[in-house]
């Protein structure tokens, strides 16, 4: 459910599929600790212990994606194909954030950065529609 904060912050919870709650909630990923906003001074994507900030004018695209196999989408999981970073909740459907410069989310330290970003949020075409107004 997307829902507009007092400080400007347009939020979005992730989609919780029943299945996945408990093996999520073991790593600390709760519908109470994932979420992502947009603020006036970026994209912000929280996961749990996971978390990943990006200026909004280095979002370069989002585009609605899924279904997903389940065993691709659950928990944190890094591409071996172009190191893009999912952070899954359900395997209905999510939305791929791309950037021009990768931006840090899966490894402390910064060190592994990432070209683009899945999450499995609760409006899919909520979450496009806002980056697609906001971002440069």
């Amino acid at each position: 459910m997307r829902r507009i904060l007092d400080t400007g912050t347009r939020r979005f919870g992730f989609a919780f599929a029943r299945p996945f709650r408990l093996p999520l909630a073991v790593v600390g990923v709760r519908p109470d600790t994932a979420w992502v906003d947009i603020r006036p001074d970026g994209l912000t994507v929280r996961y749990g212990p996971w978390r990943l900030h990006s200026p909004l004018e280095n979002v370069t695209g989002a585009e609605r994606a899924g279904p997903y196999k389940w065993w691709r989408v659950l928990g944190p999981h890094l591409s071996m194909v172009d190191r893009g970073v999912s952070f899954g909740t359900t395997a209905a459907a999510g939305v791929c954030i791309r950037f021009r410069d990768p931006v840090p989310g899966l490894v402390p330290g910064g060190r592994l950065r990432h070209p683009a970003v899945t999450v499995t949020v609760d409006d899919p075409d909520g979450l496009v529609q806002a980056l697609l107004r906001t971002a440069g």
